[in-house]
């Protein structure tokens, strides 16, 4: 304990025996936060952006889709090419993207270069969510969905933290000071070298152990077929509320009881926290009881009180969107785990997939609800979105495909 060590996060070596890599799993939390504490800035600078250059909400809308589209569609790609060929060291070269995509935000002389901005953030994103999280489960040390969520809790906490910042630093100083948060990104850079370090070293040893395994045996294309099926719905139904909720709660508080702008951004601060503590529970219980469950009771579970919340003073309200918060937020990371199970060897592939379709399905709700919105009503969007966690009903669908414990 006593010898000195270099200024590096001392990870520990790839050939040791199998067990939790903390250190790694920490800082590729870390990272997590930064990558999308910076992608939450593009949406908590909207007003200071449609000030500059008079834009409409439509164009508006058009800056997130850019965004979550360039995510969507190129997630998966990654995801399927690092399957075949890995590439350790793209992590840092994915954040290199969102560090580009930063400054190019920051001094922006037109809505196009806005655009290329919102583009170069999203195919950051694309790259760092599959390798990333592919990472995550080779540090498990077998507690996948531990560290899922460990690797989840740290995005949810710089979503949450970004429009904090924003209101501190970007509010008072205007769009240029974006670029102080290109230091956040060097940092992520330096821990992403790092972890891609120890991904090189892990990778060699992984395929050496798979030489000597023979593949666990598949489940029927049927069956998975189908179970990816519903899985994509469960996240269309988890996505489509949390737009609801990110995308307009402000407004909903607002218009329904006359708050401040930043007493209600208070109140969404709120909620992503509480986002964030519950992305820590669905991982380790799903490690204990299994992934179903934790799907089943995440999403049913938040039932009754999004279809109490329309109806709820402002007391109420609060409470309720930080249980909503803090149990639906607990699926993804379940979700996920199960889905990489379920076919076994595509980790990046499936990352991809459902990383991109969450993306997705949240940059079209927003759109869709936001429409919605401006024809009937804000009251309108959570009376009507109050029914999509009863889909969850949708997991007693799913097959068992739990790894039981190899015999000794």
């Amino acid at each position: 304990m006593s010898s000195v060590r270099s200024p590096s996060l001392a990870l520990p070596a790839a050939t040791e025996a199998p067990g939790t890599a903390f250190r790694v799993l920490g800082a590729i939390s870390a990272s997590h936060l930064i990558n999308d504490m910076m992608q939450s800035l593009i949406i908590a600078i909207y007003p200071i952006l449609k000030g500059s250059f008079s834009l409409s909400f439509g164009q508006i809308g058009l800056i997130t889709l850019t965004y979550q589209l360039t995510a969507s569609l190129f997630q998966p790609l990654v995801g399927l090419y690092t399957d075949r060929r890995p590439v350790p060291y793209s992590l840092p070269i994915g954040m290199s993207f969102t560090l580009t995509g930063l400054l190019v935000l920051a001094f922006a002389p037109s809505y196009a270069f806005v655009l290329a901005a919102s583009a170069l953030v999203g195919a950051g994103s694309a790259v760092f969510h599959p390798e990333s999280s592919r990472v995550a489960r080779m540090a498990s040390g077998g507690q996948h969905g531990l560290a899922q969520s460990l690797f989840q809790v740290g995005g949810n906490t710089g979503t949450a933290l970004g429009p904090l910042l924003a209101a501190a630093v970007i509010a008072p100083f205007g769009q240029r000071s974006v670029a102080w948060f290109a230091l956040a990104a060097l940092l992520g850079i330096t821990l992403l070298v790092q972890v891609s370090r120890w991904y090189a070293r892990h990778q060699l040893a992984a395929a050496a152990r798979a030489a000597r395994k023979a593949p666990a045996p598949a489940l029927p294309r049927k069956t998975v077929v189908g179970a990816i099926a519903v899985l994509l719905v469960l996240i269309f139904s988890k996505y489509f509320y949390i737009a609801s909720l990110s995308s307009f709660y402000t407004f909903y508080l607002i218009e329904k009881f006359a708050l401040s702008v930043q007493s209600a951004q208070l109140h969404l601060f709120a909620f992503l926290f509480a986002s964030a503590l519950g992305t820590l529970i669905g991982g380790p219980v799903g490690d204990r009881i299994g992934r179903k469950p934790v799907i089943w009771a995440s999403i049913l579970g938040v039932a009754p009180f999004a279809l109490l919340l329309p109806h709820a003073d402002l007391f109420w309200t609060t409470a309720l969107t930080i249980l909503i918060g803090f149990v639906l937020s607990s699926a993804f990371s379940a979700i996920l785990v199960y889905a990489q199970e379920l076919i076994p060897g595509r980790v990046g592939m499936v990352s991809g997939l459902f990383f991109g379709f969450a993306f997705g399905m949240g940059g079209l709700g927003a759109a869709l609800l936001g429409l919605l919105a401006d024809h009937s009503g804000i009251d309108t969007v959570y009376r009507l979105c109050a029914y999509l966690p009863l889909l969850g009903i949708c997991a007693a669908l799913l097959p068992d495909v739990e790894r039981r414990p190899a015999s000794r």
